[in-house]
């Protein structure tokens, strides 16, 4: 049995701050009686975004995990990456799922996503290199 415990637990932690965007968006299209699109409602155009946003920068990371995973890559830089991938994840959907947050929250977010998704195309690499 192939056994990927570290993208496993991120890909639980992926699923589940999608699942809770998804909801703040349905939510706001219920109170404001939105169909379809944004009605010009800058909240809720906010939180479709950060849904895509999530939609978007997961997959990719889940597979450069996954990948890197199943060949060996090193154990604590894979780890190390998982925790930066779901804390940024985490701090950039509190910030278009929350109104009035601080945008500094989304530059921290997307700066320990993009960390993380640098390290593990790094990681993938060089387990496939060596």
């Amino acid at each position: 049995m192939l056994s990927l415990p570290i993208t496993s637990y991120t890909a639980v932690f992926a699923g589940f701050l999608i699942l809770l965007l998804t909801i703040k968006v349905i939510q706001l299209r219920r109170r404001g009686g939105v169909v379809l699109g944004d009605s010009d409602d800058r909240i809720l155009t906010k939180a479709i975004r950060g849904h895509a946003n999530a939609v978007e920068q997961f997959p990719i990371a889940l597979i450069l995990m996954g990948l890197a995973e199943l060949q060996g890559g090193n154990f604590m830089l894979l780890l190390l990456s998982a925790v930066l991938l779901c804390f940024g994840r985490l701090l950039h959907g509190i910030y278009f799922a929350v109104h009035g947050t601080h945008w500094r929250l989304r530059m921290y977010g997307m700066l320990l996503t993009l960390i993380a998704q640098g390290l593990l195309v790094g990681v993938l690499a060089l387990t496939i290199l060596t």
